[in-house]
């Protein structure tokens, strides 16, 4: 199993925290499966890297400057980026298999003291915390890696260098913040094209660089993407003028699992879906079962691809491998949608679709262009490749 040695965990902290004289008390983060059916052996083993970087850190705590090293685990909440729930569990033994067994395991404590008690949280999680973590790191002040679905096959991508990986992120938000809108292009099988323009209004992109030197952030690590909150309309709830409504609008094409279904939007919410059965059945269902997923949600763009990284099957690392366009939940990024606008904290959903040939290879991304408000525009990718920055040398 790929691992990282003592020396590349203790550098990669220094890379990611920049650890200072404030910061005494790293925690990890695992969630536990409520239901043994659903536990798998990518879990299992992400448990046992949690497990081992507590003991691992802990036994060079001094050399960051840390006095404790914790681990924390919680009952799965069975979606990503839902809430998390109440209570965690502080362990010093081994982890349980099953989160029944925590009250007998560990010490209970309120989620809010874990939040005021570490400044530096690390979370190998199942399910993803990146939205609730976002949130409490603004309120509690502290910073965080959120790792969702982190196994060891992704142990690669925490060693390229994430100093070029930050100045193209840096890049990609120079030309991003200054635009009002973005218009995607899509080839299906090489015949149909499909366009969406994206309403970049009333927006700031944010950087997912796999730094977070400063408290009150929390992101994905393994980082490297740029994104941005296409502009939901918020504003035209509040004023009811027209100038005010999304623009998003157009045609989404997206492949499942070998079938292309096509997403049509309007004012930045789908409210249709045709195209191969039963995929396309299914999307329908979801979105008269919860409209709100059909809110575009982030324009996502990627660039470890271009680092020789390639898709392993977990989202965490597949989505910063290129252009991806995300459903639902927006508020952890900026956005309007949270959990109240779905029925259910188990249908709370941020799902990314991804536009590289390994992930959808029958779409094909044609281009991405950039509108300034003087009209002035940007071709930031055209045939699937960056046009802002040259490949790194290998």
């Amino acid at each position: 199993m790929n691992q990282l040695d003592v020396q590349e965990l203790m550098g990669l902290l220094r890379s990611v925290f920049s650890p200072g004289k404030a910061d005494r008390v790293l925690g990890i983060l695992v969630d536990l499966p409520r239901n043994p059916k659903t536990d798998s052996a990518r879990w299992r083993e992400r448990r046992g890297i949690a497990s081992s970087w507590r003991d691992t850190i802990r036994s060079r705590a001094s050399e960051l400057g840390l006095q404790e090293v914790l681990l924390f685990a919680y009952p799965d909440v069975g979606s990503n980026n839902a809430d998390l729930p109440q209570t965690a569990y502080r362990l010093e033994g081994p982890l349980p298999d099953i989160a029944s067994e925590l009250p007998v395991s560990g010490e209970a404590l309120p989620f809010d003291q874990v939040f005021s008690t570490c400044q530096m949280l690390l979370a190998p999680t199942e399910y993803s915390t990146t939205a609730p973590l976002k949130n409490a790191a603004r309120r509690f002040n502290f910073r965080a890696a959120t790792m969702p679905g982190f196994i060891s096959d992704m142990i690669p991508a925490l060693r390229i260098d994430y100093n070029e990986v930050s100045r193209r992120c840096r890049l990609l938000k120079e030309h991003l913040d200054p635009a009002v809108g973005a218009r995607v292009r899509f080839l299906v099988d090489n015949e149909r094209e499909y366009q969406m323009q994206f309403d970049l209004r009333h927006r700031s992109a944010h950087l997912s660089s796999g730094r977070f030197p400063d408290p009150g952030v929390a992101g994905n690590l393994p980082s490297g993407e740029t994104y941005i909150v296409p502009y939901e309309g918020e504003l035209y709830r509040q004023s009811g003028d027209a100038e005010d409504k999304s623009r998003t609008a157009g045609e989404l094409p997206v492949e499942i699992s070998g079938k292309v279904v096509v997403f049509s939007i309007r004012e930045n919410q789908a409210f249709q879906v045709q195209g191969e059965e039963d995929a396309a059945a299914c999307e329908r269902l979801h979105l008269q079962r919860e409209p709100a997923y059909g809110n575009m949600a982030e324009l996502g763009f990627g660039v470890l691809g271009d680092f020789g990284l390639t898709p392993i099957n977990e989202i965490l690392l597949d989505e910063k491998l290129g252009f991806h366009v995300a459903f639902g939940r927006s508020d952890h990024f900026g956005g309007d949608i949270g959990p109240d606008r779905f029925s259910s904290p188990a249908e709370v959903i941020h799902l990314d679709r991804i536009y590289i040939p390994a992930t959808q290879p029958r779409i094909r991304l044609v281009d991405v262009t950039l509108t300034r408000p003087d009209g002035e525009t940007t071709t930031v990718i055209r045939d699937g490749e960056y046009q802002i920055f040259a490949r790194p040398k290998n």
